[in-house]
């Protein structure tokens, strides 16, 4: 029997999700890949949800090891290639975006509370920093669940003609844009402490 660590489950799992999908990742799928038996993994991943985040932060690491934002930074460039970067990095695996959904990022915390504090020592109110946060978070992989979903991309057969086909990133920039004016109109009109 061949002897496998939790990196090697995690990596093999992440390239099944790109292979099949989320929906047809198994374990016994994935044991038969690594060449073990089933009951094997649970030696490293007591149920199959513990699985699952162990991957999406596996997922995230594009995003969770860009350089963090400095105080010479524009907030308002940051923000928008922060955001940018999730996207990129949901849209780099097969279900990024359902795989990420739900998921804690219980590794990424450290980096999440410095992002907050670069925003608030930027002026932006830090309640309006963590809105703003969670609200591009949850844009990003709502309209990522959207493109993913979309098989083939761009397919639009059974719509009327009258219907515009969707540009996913352009809808992203706009919508990702409305959220940074809104951030800003609430940030210039918040008085700055003394």
């Amino acid at each position: 029997m061949t002897k496998v660590n939790r990196e090697a489950v995690v990596t093999e799992a992440l390239g099944l999700l790109d292979e099949v999908g989320l929906d047809a990742v198994s374990t016994r799928r994935l044991a038969r890949r690594l060449g073990v038996e089933q009951p094997s993994l649970y030696w490293h991943f007591r149920t199959k949800k513990e699985l699952l985040g162990a991957m999406a932060e596996a997922a995230m690491a594009p995003h969770t090891t860009a350089p963090l934002p400095t105080p010479d930074d524009d907030w308002r460039a940051w923000f928008l290639d922060n955001t940018r970067s999730f996207r990129r990095t949901l849209l780099g695996r097969r279900d990024g975006a359902r795989l990420h959904a739900g998921s804690t990022p219980t590794g990424d915390l450290d980096r999440i509370r410095r992002k907050m504090e670069f925003l608030v020592a930027s002026g932006v109110p830090e309640c309006d920093a963590q809105m703003a946060m969670l609200a591009a978070g949850r844009f990003t992989v709502g309209s990522v669940l959207e493109e993913q979903a979309d098989t083939p991309p761009g397919d639009s057969a059974d719509l009327p003609a009258d219907v515009p086909r969707i540009d996913y990133e352009s809808a992203f920039e706009a919508g990702l844009a409305l959220i940074l004016d809104g951030l800003t109109h609430r940030t210039a009109a918040t008085p700055r402490p003394a």
